[in-house]
């Protein structure tokens, strides 16, 4: 597989997709369609009269699939060598931990980092009781909770690739994939208040710039 013209090397997670004829494959189509209006202030906006939760639930896919492929681009110099320690520059680490496999937070590589969260959203995307994807079945009482670690999590990551690897990200030509898709998640998390002021701070400033 390619990403970007480059070829794919390293840990790489299958790319989502949402099932023709299910209410998640309308909410795509209706997303893409609302990008390409270029008002992401309104493109991020919930449809009026469909279910915030798959509105909530179809983003995370979108935003698991972007931030996969973007880290993909660059692991290659994201490595246990390069980056001993999963941060957003001198002053944020970050330490990992699920409350099952990894009950006590441990401290780890920048691509270990990312290859536990990736496997972590790939098992609540594909629980049934977490991400319900029959007729009938309903999303958990606690899936904002869960909805909103998920994009805490990948926020890291995007903060990882703008203070570590934005050099290498320049001599791809990939900085303009990876500006479109952090403005678009950052106008969603912010519309939707998934993420809580502190956890931005690493980007407060390219945060500031992109909601201009």
């Amino acid at each position: 597989m390619e990403f970007f013209g480059r070829k794919k090397t390293g840990t790489f997670h299958k790319k989502r997709d949402v099932k023709e004829g299910t209410k998640r494959y309308d909410l795509a189509q209706y997303a893409q369609s609302s990008l390409g209006s270029g008002n992401l202030k309104e493109a991020v906006q919930c449809p009026k009269e469909e279910d915030l939760n798959e509105w909530l639930a179809y983003n995370v896919i979108d935003f698991f699939n972007q931030v996969n492929m973007l880290y993909d681009s660059v692991n290659q110099f994201c490595t246990k060598e390069s980056c001993p320690v999963m941060n957003a520059g001198p002053k944020y680490e970050y330490h990992w931990a699920d409350g099952q496999t990894i009950k006590k937070a441990i401290k780890c590589s920048a691509p270990e980092y990312v290859e536990y969260l990736m496997t972590w959203i790939q098992k609540l995307l594909d629980n049934e009781k977490v991400f319900p994807s029959k007729v009938g079945n309903e999303f958990p009482k606690n899936f904002l909770t869960i909805i909103k670690n998920i994009f805490k999590r990948l926020f890291r990551v995007y903060a990882h690739l703008y203070l570590s690897h934005i050099k290498q990200i320049q001599d791809l030509q990939v900085d303009a994939h990876l500006n479109t898709s952090f403005k678009h998640f950052i106008h969603f998390v912010e519309h939707h208040q998934l993420i809580a002021e502190k956890e931005k701070a690493p980007l407060t400033d390219l945060i500031k710039k992109m909601l201009a």
